[in-house]
């Protein structure tokens, strides 16, 4: 070893004389040089003495480089991407681009391996350390070249349930909602894909604040080591700087996008370090800054995280920034939530518990629930980082969190919720929905009103008596009305076009009807599925019409006479009778004129005034016995046009919208499985 400063210091003074090398250095060592430079001219005289010097410059050059990788630089150059005003204290969280060759080398070389170097195999940035840090920290356990990747992360069958239901959500939802409205559950889905297939054994935990919150400054509390920029400029801290306490996190801190020269190891003691085993801790720019960039960065990083910590300050606690933009939007994400008041140490008295009492009335203003007496909710903590005063605290609360190792199945639960809670309007109203069986009745009556259903069971009752007069009648009346329909034109017996008024007032019904039934069968839906509602109705309403014309058409064709009860022989065998005694009294009496028979006036005149009488009795008779089977037969007739006016506006209207509400009962049900717990109070 001091061997090697020396010859770093000859190294460094140039104005030293060659001699002076070649004092130090051993016969040997200039032999076994020169065999190793391979000169072929050794043994000449006249050239020894300029390959010595060319020797004694090669050795001075190695020393330097022996001497920078035992002990190190004490003043490193400035990282590449790094600020200039970087703080170099004891210990330094980077490297230069030759002490990277370098580490590579010695990866190679199993020497270098055996000397006890690190092997990290998780992209972060080898850490230098100077010699008085040296002398202080514990020694660094050599890690494996080549590890088992960790775990990955682990769903209980809840979670797994509701991000299911919420996929089946969104897959029935698509052809109903825009894709705007369903891009925030698309969203979680997609994290909560990516985050499961990631390390578990790893917690990866933000600090987030606003402008001088002192947050960095929190960061290298926490790591032991100044790793992020503090100072009065601002913005102090420009990208997201990560630190790992454990290997295996390179996956996780590649997804927050942070490259590698931006990701740091802590150098603690191996008691600090177990503490916060599996914490991938991530120091992010002021959400609050001037430059744009800065505040998406905050933005991007926080909706990946899984788990956050606000650090507030006595000034700016109470900033409508923080508490609009920030807190209160994540109010649902309270289990996973740390709000630490920083910079107690500039409040004189009990001002301190003053100003967290106030935050704590404001963070449930907010809607976050606290952490307090043994309840799941935010942990609000006071502290200094500059003094130190509580960041053990919190240190501690931080390592109970990470050793839970439920922080990301706790983050994705709270966004599965606040998907939830964003869908809500779109899915339930508190109002009860579908379409009653009155309103389906009233539509099928609105349609048998429109096709003029009552209109042909009056016709063929009519027609039924008209028949049954006709069978039962005189013969002289029946003779009588076949006269009068000779004489008068038969427009009142085929069937005529109804007028074009008349047209339009029955597809006026029918829009109506369609109108009102989708109108109740939209009512308390979301406006939505209301819409869709209403749409698959007017889709059947198109040509409904003209098909209802046709099936009142096909109802009322004749088929032949109405059946006849079972009397009809009787009441015409009756009214054949009165006729035949009509008749035979009237020839008795010609015969009698004439002279063929002998005059009796008594029995031929008794027998025409019984037939006279009798006829119109029987055929009275017959009339009034007729009302019940006509009625039932107009009836009959009303009811067959009513249900075929129902059943083409159920083929047409509402068999569509009734799959429409069927379809939105289905995602009804898997919202209602999406919200959980929260179930109960969907309405």
């Amino acid at each position: 070893m001091t061997a090697v400063t020396d010859h770093t210091d000859h190294a460094d003074r140039p104005d030293q004389p060659g001699e002076d090398h070649l004092e130090n250095t051993s016969p040997e060592e200039g032999t076994s040089e020169n065999d190793l430079s391979g000169d072929a001219s050794s043994k000449d005289e006249s050239k020894g003495e300029d390959q010595n010097e060319g020797d004694q410059a090669k050795d001075q050059a190695k020393a330097k480089v022996k001497a920078e990788k035992s002990a190190g630089d004490s003043e490193p150059p400035a990282e590449e991407g790094l600020p200039e005003n970087t703080p170099s204290g004891d210990i330094h969280a980077r490297v230069e681009p030759q002490e990277a060759e370098h580490a590579r080398v010695k990866d190679d070389d199993p020497s270098a391996r055996a000397e006890g170097g690190p092997a990290w195999d998780d992209g972060l940035i080898a850490r230098r350390v100077s010699e008085t840090a040296t002398a202080q920290a514990a020694p660094v356990e050599t890690k494996p070249a080549v590890q088992d990747p960790p775990a990955p992360l682990a769903y209980d069958g809840a979670l797994r349930s509701r991000l299911d239901a919420l996929r089946e959500l969104v897959g029935l939802s698509r052809t109903r909602l825009d894709s705007r409205t369903l891009a925030e559950a698309g969203r979680v889905l997609d994290e909560a894909a990516a985050r499961r297939r990631l390390s578990g054994q790893h917690t990866v935990v933000a600090i987030a604040g606003a402008t001088g919150s002192g947050k960095s400054q929190l960061f290298n509390a926490l790591a032991g080591v100044a790793i992020s920029e503090t100072g009065v400029r601002r913005p102090t801290t420009a990208a997201p700087i990560a630190c790992s306490w454990s290997d295996g996190a390179a996956t996780l801190i590649d997804r927050l996008g942070i490259p590698g020269r931006l990701r740091r190891r802590p150098l603690q003691s191996p008691e600090a370090e177990a503490q916060l085993r599996g914490l991938v801790l991530v120091d992010l720019p002021d959400h609050d800054s001037a430059a744009v960039q800065h505040r998406e960065h905050v933005d991007r990083i926080l909706a990946l995280v899984d788990a956050v910590i606000w650090v507030v300050d006595p000034e700016k606690y109470a900033d409508a920034i923080i508490h609009e933009r920030y807190l209160r939007p994540m109010a649902g994400h309270a289990e996973v939530m740390f709000v630490v008041l920083n910079q107690v140490d500039r409040l004189p008295g009990e001002a301190a518990d003053q100003v967290l009492d106030d935050l704590r009335r404001l963070l449930d203003e907010d809607g976050i629930a606290l952490g307090e007496y043994g309840e799941p909710g935010a942990t609000v903590l006071a502290l200094s980082a500059l003094t130190g005063d509580g960041v053990g605290e919190l240190r501690e609360s931080l390592g109970q969190f990470v050793a839970e190792r439920g922080a990301a199945a706790r983050r994705i639960s709270a966004d599965v919720d606040a998907a939830a809670a964003r869908l809500r309007p779109v899915y339930a109203t508190g109002r009860r929905t579908g379409l009653s069986e009155e309103a389906r009745d009233e539509f099928a009556a609105r349609l048998a009103d429109a096709v003029g259903a009552v209109a042909a069971g009056d016709a063929a009752e009519r027609a039924w008596r008209r028949n049954a007069n006709r069978a039962c009648g005189t013969p002289w009346l029946r003779l009588w009305r076949w006269y009068e329909d000779r004489r008068e034109p038969p427009t009142g017996r085929l069937p005529v076009r109804a007028p074009a008024d008349e047209e339009a007032t029955a597809r006026q019904r029918v829009e109506q009807a369609v109108r009102t039934v989708a109108d109740r069968a939209a009512y308390g839906l979301p406006a939505p599925w209301a819409q869709a509602v209403r749409e698959a109705a007017a889709r059947g309403a198109q040509g409904l019409p003209e098909a209802l014309d046709e099936m009142a058409a096909r109802a009322t064709a004749p088929v032949g006479r109405p059946p006849r009860p079972g009397w009809w022989p009787v009441a015409v065998f009756a009214q054949a009778s009165m006729t035949i005694l009509q008749v035979i009294g009237g020839l008795w009496l010609l015969g009698q004129i004439i002279g063929v028979t002998s005059p009796n006036l008594g029995v031929p005149v008794l027998l025409m005034v019984a037939g006279i009488i009798g006829g119109p009795a029987v055929e009275w008779s017959s009339r009034m016995a007729a009302r019940g089977p006509a009625r039932r037969y107009g009836l009959e007739a009303e009811r067959r046009l009513r249900e075929a006016a129902a059943g083409c506006g159920r083929a047409r209207v509402l068999d569509p919208v009734a799959a429409e509400l069927l379809r939105y009962r289905e995602v009804r049900e898997q919202y209602v499985r999406v919200t959980g717990a929260a179930s109960a109070s969907v309405g």
